[in-house]
């Protein structure tokens, strides 16, 4: 019995599934990289400081923009319900960092009264956001 030959094709490599799930990574890596961006909350000048380091854990951002008006993230807050919308967040365990991000224009005496309110909370930390030195 004489079987009829298959012609050879030559093998070939389908790169369409390869570009697929190059385009799906990239993707990927593209929209995550979005969430890692930090949104600071109000736009503030910072003062520079050559040694500022960033800070991994866990934080309260307190801002004082020119005006020197007090916000909590992006809540407006009076003085003396500065303590209370901090706690009200339930973020900022036993040890926590609050952040202090002050206007350069704002008073050194108003920065250190809103310093003195935020250090009646137990265990907390305080920082002093800065903008990093440019090279």
């Amino acid at each position: 019995m004489h079987l009829p030959e298959d012609p050879e094709t030559p093998p070939q490599i389908n790169i369409v599934p390869m570009i697929d799930v190059v385009f799906a990574v990239l993707a990927f890596f593209i929209l995550s990289s979005l969430f890692l961006t930090r949104n600071e909350g109000l736009p503030v000048t910072l003062p520079g400081a050559e040694t500022a380091e960033g800070q991994a854990q866990q934080q309260v951002v307190v801002t004082l923009n020119s005006a020197g008006e007090i916000f909590v993230g992006e809540k407006a807050v009076a003085d003396d319900q500065l303590v209370e919308a901090i706690q009200t967040l339930g973020t900022l365990t036993d040890g926590g960092l609050v952040v202090i991000r002050a206007d350069q224009s704002v008073s050194h005496g108003r920065v250190v009264a809103v310093m003195d309110r935020l250090r009646s909370l137990p265990g907390v930390q305080l920082a002093i956001a800065t903008e990093g030195s440019q090279p």
